[in-house]
């Protein structure tokens, strides 16, 4: 499945019927204790605050998402989801792959917070060569030219 990556921000989200629809159909599917807000509410208040989201697309629509707080160096992510119908065939990882190469193109490093993450998903950022730190409040992947880590 190619999937390529696309960034979802507040000028995007207003210019596209589409991704707004792409983009409330996937986290409609997410479990409801994954978000902490209503769908809509989650977004709008998400893109607000000037963050976005990176998005899985496959033929003109918008699989799976991962919200991103850009905070200096660094990406936070959170709320991985991915459409139901298209769950367990590689997106979300291909997705955090692309966001990966993304952040390492723009020196950043990778964090999430792991206070509310499924066992799945941190399974996932093991698996993708995420660590839990050391007092293990969050996973990293330093994945600026001074970490070290490709």
């Amino acid at each position: 499945m190619p999937v390529t990556l696309q960034q979802v921000d507040q000028a995007a989200w207003e210019a596209d019927a589409q991704i707004r629809l792409d983009l409330a159909r996937i986290y409609a599917d997410a479990p409801a204790e994954r978000l902490p807000l209503p769908v809509d509410d989650f977004i709008r208040d998400h893109l607000t605050n000037g963050h976005l989201f990176s998005c899985a697309r496959f033929n003109d629509r918008l699989l799976g998402a991962v919200a991103v707080k850009p905070y200096q160096d660094a990406w936070w992510l959170s709320n991985l989801c991915v459409r139901r119908t298209t769950r367990r065939r590689g997106v979300g990882s291909r997705l955090l792959a692309l966001v990966s190469e993304s952040a390492h193109a723009e020196g950043r490093r990778l964090y999430a917070d792991s206070a509310h993450l499924p066992v799945a998903d941190q399974m996932l950022l093991a698996r993708l060569g995420y660590r839990l730190t050391q007092d293990g409040d969050y996973f990293e992947l330093d994945l600026s030219p001074r970490g070290g880590q490709q």
